[in-house]
C-alpha cells in the first residue's frame, strides 16, 4: 500500500510579511493561483499522477479555507484531515498524517510544492521500493545523488516507510530535518533522486518564488 501525506498546516509567516511589505493583500500561500488553479491544487494532481492510493492532506492554519477549495475538486481517493492544535512544527502534522494511513510506503509532500513533478514523485517512490528492506528514505536531492552520508540541507520530498516515520517522529515538535539527521546517524539509509530541473528544488516561501514558479507556468502551460 502506497500513501501520500501532503503537509497544508503552516502559518504561512513568511509570505504574509512579504504581502504585507508589498502591499499585496494578505491570502495563504496555498490558496494563490497559479494559472486558474490554487498552489495546492496543483502539488494533489501531481500526486495523484503517481501509484500513491490514498492520499491525505492534513491542515492547520487557514483550514477551513484550504478544505473549502479542495472541495471544488473531484479527487478520488483523499482525506483531510486537521491537526489537533494549529502551533505544531512539521513532525506534528507529518505524525498526524502516518497515523491516518495504511502501514506501506508513505510519500512525503509539502503542500507548497507544486514544481516536483509526478515523474519525480515516482522516482521517490520507485527507488524505495527497489531498496530490499525498509530501512529507506528516497529523497529529492539538493546536491548529491544516489547513497547519501548527510541529510544537510535535505527536506521534503520524500518517501519512506511507515515505521520509519512512526519511530522517530513522535515527541519531536520539530521541522523535519534535525530528524531526518537523527535517522541517518542511527543506519537509516538515504537516496537522493535527482530533480529534473532547478525549479523542483523551489518551495514557495516568499513572494518572489511564487512569481518565479507562476512564471514557469505561463511558459509551459
Amino acid at each position: 500500500m502506497i500513501s501520500a501525506i501532503i503537509t497544508a498546516a503552516g502559518k504561512n509567516r513568511r509570505m504574509k510579511e512579504d504581502q504585507v511589505r508589498l502591499g499585496i493583500k494578505i491570502q495563504n500561500k496555498l490558496l494563490l493561483d497559479l494559472h486558474g488553479k490554487p498552489v495546492i491544487v496543483h502539488t494533489l494532481e501531481c500526486v495523484q499522477k503517481t501509484d500513491v492510493g490514498k492520499s491525505i492532506v492534513i491542515l492547520g492554519h487557514s483550514g477551513e479555507k484550504i478544505k473549502t477549495v479542495l472541495e471544488n475538486y473531484p479527487y478520488k481517493k483523499v482525506e483531510v484531515i486537521f491537526n489537533n492544535e494549529k502551533n505544531v512544527e512539521l513532525s506534528e502534522t507529518l505524525l498526524n498524517g502516518v497515523n491516518h494511513v495504511k502501514k506501506g510506503l508513505c510519500l512525503c509532500v509539502a503542500g507548497d510544492q507544486p514544481t516536483v513533478s509526478s515523474e519525480t514523485m515516482q522516482k521517490l517512490i520507485d527507488a524505495a521500493l527497489r531498496h530490499p528492506d525498509d530501512n529507506i528514505v528516497s529523497i529529492l536531492a539538493r546536491k548529491d545523488i544516489g547513497y547519501l552520508n548527510t541529510t544537510e540541507g535535505l527536506g521534503m520530498p520524500f518517501a519512506c516507510h511507515s515505521s520509519i516515520l512512526k519511530k522517530y517522529l513522535p515527541g519531536k515538535n520539530d521541522n523535519i530535518n534535525p530528524i531526518l539527521g537523527d535517522m541517518i546517524n542511527d543506519g537509516v539509509e538515504f537516496f537522493g533522486v535527482p530533480a529534473r530541473d532547478k525549479l523542483e528544488l523551489i518551495n514557495i516561501n516568499h513572494w518572489k518564488d511564487y512569481l518565479k514558479v507562476q512564471k514557469y507556468l505561463n511558459k509551459t502551460r
